[in-house]
């Protein structure tokens, strides 16, 4: 007996903002075998760059079409283009221009990451790597398939396939996370961390999405819905319920949601800085472009059957909501720790996003949902992830230097005064400095003074936090506001209201750091400290400081265009 194999049809139009992606991504990777180490770094800048611009571009060109349509399900529906799925495309894109600037920032004199990643921190190994200028230019690559998986991530209704894009975008931000040029030890240990919690999060994924097929034997998210909506007995189950469940946690694992937070400030202080900013924004809006998808599709046909599971599933996300906004807002208040400080912030963030999403189920049945939840989320997310990334690109410029003044070593010198070679590289630059640059000065002490030191640095990372506490005139009011109102307009008014006033609480623990910025006068006798050394802003990462700045105030004035832009988003192919 023989069987036709089918070909399946695929329209690799609707696939080119993927496609550039990903294709840039495989680019890059011959490019680190087969181009010589001299001009790798440059090339690696330039592929990545017209990669991620290629798709931007093709998301713009699909729009109009995509918004007439209402979308296609491509490469045997596995893949859906819609509306919402093209606009977090443009936020992942977006927010990926100026992760990449923060990659490429040189400022200090040198980047983020390590020369030999595979070296034990403090060996002769790599110190020699370092003194001969070795580049670890694979976090180009890393960089780019990470942000194709975040874009398939929120673009599927296929579960096998949303666990294949889970692993596509996690497995190089296990790899980036442990890179950090600076603070190694403390680098490895965020990597191992977040693989090690990574792993079970992808597990119970895993395990959820075998629940949901063996209670509906489908992994499609429409076809699970109409089996719901049938009454089949099995769909509507515990076992769809506990399947469900598990598919989510997996899924706010990633957005980093009480109380499946702990990797999150551990992760964000030890990453390199780049790092940690591209997972603050990007990360968390493919996970929530993802659970939007699952609310939408599947959540509302849980009342048809059974109330109770409805009612249960609205119950869980409360907690998770109410959890994420109580354990990031007060436990941010006693952190010393910048970076510390802006994980508890985003798990804060987090749980304000979920007011939006669970007026969204709410407001959800089988014929239709509000457009309110949809566009608060994918405001928030834009709105969160310019602040964010303006706040850590800030970060990277206020640096630790040693006390006296230093000649740093000759690149290619051994300590015999001879040349080395690493590897087969050749040395690729002299690098020599009066008084060298550390990392970045990150504990809160070292940056009293700094309205003093550098007024529009302090000016703009003040701006950032006001936006993040949710300061009128700034993006993240109008995306609190929008929250709150999806919330309320639902029927989740003391949900809205607990947000409200743990917004209140979090305006303390960032207008205490503005307060340092122009009222504190530095010690600088202190030794308990580095000496801070305050970098110019004509850098990639003085550039992202600029830009998202402008945008935070553009979002907070004029926010009208994108929240129309955002609200033509609320489709969905079903």
């Amino acid at each position: 007996m023989t069987t036709d194999f089918i070909e399946p049809t695929i329209d690799w139009a609707h696939l080119a903002p993927i496609i550039a992606v990903l294709g840039a991504g495989v680019l890059g990777v011959l490019v680190e075998a087969f181009v010589p180490a001299r001009s790798r770094r440059v090339v690696q800048l330039v592929v990545t760059a017209l990669g991620i611009a290629a798709a931007l571009t093709a998301v713009v060109v699909l729009w109009p079409g995509v918004q007439e349509s209402g979308g296609v399900r491509i490469v045997g529906g596995t893949v859906l283009v819609d509306p919402f799925a093209l606009a977090v495309q443009a936020i992942l894109l977006v927010l990926g221009i100026f992760s990449l600037l923060l990659f490429a920032d040189r400022s200090s004199g040198d980047d983020a990451f390590a020369p030999a990643a595979a070296a034990v921190p403090g060996s002769a190994y790599e110190d020699l790597a370092r003194a001969q200028g070795v580049r670890q230019t694979e976090a180009f690559p890393l960089l780019l398939c990470s942000l194709g998986g975040m874009m398939i991530f929120a673009s599927t209704s296929n579960l096998l396939m949303m666990f294949v894009a889970l692993e596509v975008l996690s497995l190089p931000l296990y790899v980036l996370s442990a890179l950090a040029r600076r603070r190694r030890l403390l680098s490895q240990e965020a990597g191992f961390k977040y693989f090690l919690l990574g792993a079970f999060a992808s597990a119970i994924f895993l395990f959820g999405v075998a629940l949901m097929y063996g209670a509906t034997a489908s992994v499609d998210l429409a076809e699970i819905r109409m089996s719901i909506a049938r009454g089949d007995e099995t769909a509507v189950g515990g076992l769809l319920m506990v399947g469900l469940i598990m598919v989510i946690v997996g899924i706010l694992f990633k957005v980093g949601a009480a109380p499946f937070h702990v990797w999150v400030p551990d992760v964000y202080k030890g990453a390199p800085t780049p790092v940690s900013a591209f997972m603050a924004a990007c990360t968390k809006a493919a996970a929530f472009g993802a659970l939007v998808r699952i609310v939408v599709v599947v959540a509302p046909t849980l009342g048809i059957q059974s109330a109770a599971l409805a009612q249960g599933f609205e119950v869980a996300l409360w907690i998770v909501a109410i959890l994420s906004m109580l354990v990031g807002t007060l436990v941010a208040i006693p952190q010393t720790d910048m970076k510390r400080m802006l994980g508890y912030s985003a798990i804060a963030h987090t749980g304000f996003i979920l007011i939006g999403v669970v007026g969204l189920f709410l407001s959800a049945d089988i014929r239709g949902f509000s457009g309110l939840g949809v566009r608060s989320t994918l405001f928030y997310l834009l709105a969160y992830g310019v602040a964010t990334l303006g706040a850590f690109a800030a970060i990277t410029l206020v640096r630790e230097t040693t006390a006296a003044p230093v000649l740093a070593t000759t690149a290619g010198a051994g300590v015999d005064g001879g040349t080395a070679e690493l590897g087969g590289e050749e040395r690729q630059e002299d690098v020599r400095e009066s008084t060298p640059i550390l990392g970045e000065a990150t504990h809160m002490a070292q940056w009293a003074g700094l309205g003093r030191r550098s007024p529009w640095l302090a000016a703009a990372y003040s701006l950032f936090l006001l936006s993040l506490a949710g300061i009128p005139l700034t993006g993240g009011f109008i995306a609190k506001y929008t929250s709150f109102q999806a919330g309320i307009a639902s029927g989740a008014t003391w949900l809205a209201v607990i947000g409200v006033l743990t917004s209140v609480v979090a305006v303390f623990f960032y207008v205490r750091i503005i307060v340092l910025f122009y009222f504190t006068t530095p010690d600088e006798e202190s030794t308990d400290h580095a000496p801070v050394k305050v970098l110019g802003m004509g850098g990639p990462a003085g550039v992202t400081v600029v830009v998202c700045a402008v945008a935070v105030i553009f979002l907070g004035v004029f926010p009208s265009p994108v929240l129309d832009l955002v609200a033509q988003a609320a489709k969905f192919v079903p």
